[in-house]
């Protein structure tokens, strides 16, 4: 597999490169040189496979003869080990579940793809520092994913106060190779220090430096098997007018759901749902691309202003000369997001903000004859707090939660300073 980087196209590297150097030089993103498209008849057997075998195939098409495929099987085993559910929540609509993992979101499928690929390509005795910045669940997911791991430290950077106790309490009391750092400011500053940490070459080669964020390509791949795992539960005549809204914060998600797409599923149209964050629906609208200032909302994960994976999102639709125009995007604010939620309650189906916004975009949008699919990426009970007071009602908590609700935080307290992060990555 060759990826090119998207701000220097002749920096190509193969796949193993790619997951461990997370970004080029730049920090441009690394993109794939080839774009496999599956035969229609291929989709429709591949629809019959399980979840592992057809996960393994859609992988292979990109990576190639990189991973052997006896060990790519293994993996995708290894790292898929839990359900995505689709489920029923009106005649036209369902959720898929994405949050059946060990840490209830949807970056569990692309958390531990990455530390099953990072521990094939990486030599037994090379030193990886994975340095990552979270508005929420990303933390926790690649936490668990490379928790104990040999040669593995891992430093998350997170916004102090603006993400959820429970969200918090799932990735910042693990210690042993898991360091977490709660900044004075918000995802972007986080991201920004990420960045930083990424342009410094000394610090990269003295510490090895990884990231996992949606920006590593292995992470991302791993997110287009859920989109396959979803059509297959549906009947023919639902995969057939099938729309597909997505809750948008670092828009990795919805890159996976196009990359989906582009190698040949029946998705008729995407609506990228955001929040107060509007970065990407008002360039839809105005052709500008003017971030505002973060602001903190119910749907946390979402606070992004300057989404990381949006020019991969450009470069897919130049190159398969797709209309950006076609892209359904809209906000949705607070106040709508919490009728949202009651109404979901009304007709029994308990929901989050997050997923909350993407159901909004869909049922404001879906047509007539369209089946339409919201993903559900995080379990209501890791928004306890603001879902118990919406709702009116008490959320059990399920077993991941509750065993780490009262252990104490583990967490570093810093300013967005640079050279703080560096001295605290150099120790």
């Amino acid at each position: 597999m060759k990826l090119y980087n998207l701000k220097d196209h002749n920096e190509q590297v193969s796949f193993a490169q790619a997951v461990k150097q997370g970004l080029g030089s730049q920090q441009g993103l690394f993109f794939p040189l080839e774009l496999p498209e599956f035969e229609l008849t291929d989709i429709d057997a591949m629809l019959e496979m399980d979840f592992v075998s057809r996960s393994t195939k859609i992988l292979s098409a990109y990576i190639g003869d990189e991973v052997a495929a006896h060990q790519l099987a293994e993996r995708v085993k290894n790292a898929f080990a839990f359900p995505a559910p689709v489920a029923k929540v009106s005649a036209d609509v369902a959720c898929l579940e994405l949050f059946h993992g060990p840490t209830l979101a949807f970056k569990d499928f692309g958390g531990r793809f990455m530390a099953q690929m990072l521990s094939y390509v990486s030599g037994a005795d090379e030193q990886i520092t994975i340095l990552t910045a979270t508005s929420g669940d990303t933390g926790a997911a690649v936490a668990h994913a490379f928790y104990g791991m040999e040669n593995v430290r891992v430093v998350i950077l997170y916004p102090q106060g603006k993400i959820s106790p429970l969200q918090e309490k799932l990735f910042c009391t693990l210690g042993g190779n898991i360091e977490t750092i709660a900044v004075e400011g918000d995802f972007d500053a986080c991201q920004a220090l990420v960045k930083q940490a990424f342009d410094d070459e000394e610090l990269k080669k003295a510490i090895g430096l990884n990231s996992a964020n949606s920006i590593n390509i292995s992470r991302l791949l791993a997110q287009i098997c859920y989109y396959f795992e979803a059509v297959a539960q549906l009947p023919q005549e639902q995969r057939n007018q099938l729309v597909v809204s997505v809750p948008s914060g670092n828009f990795g998600d919805l890159t996976a759901g196009l990359l989906a797409k582009s190698l040949g599923l029946p998705i008729k149209r995407f609506i990228a749902a955001t929040n107060a964050n509007d970065t990407v629906p008002r360039f839809l609208d105005k052709g500008e691309w003017l971030p505002n200032k973060t602001v903190a909302t119910l749907s946390n994960a979402m606070d992004v202003s300057q989404p990381n994976n949006w020019p991969r999102v450009e470069e897919l639709f130049r190159r398969k000369t797709w209309r950006l125009t076609d892209l359904v995007s809209g906000a949705v604010s607070d106040e709508t997001t919490k009728a949202t939620m009651r109404e979901l309650a009304e007709i029994g189906y308990i929901s989050e903000p997050h997923a909350a916004i993407a159901y909004r975009m869909l049922r404001d949008n879906l047509q007539e004859g369209e089946f339409g699919l919201f993903l559900g990426t995080a379990h209501p009970a890791k928004f306890k707090e603001s879902v118990d007071e919406i709702l009116g009602q008490e959320l059990p908590l399920p077993p991941e939660l509750a065993e780490r609700a009262e252990l104490p935080l583990l967490s570093h307290n810093m300013t967005a300073d640079f050279a703080e992060l560096r001295k605290f990555l150099m120790k």
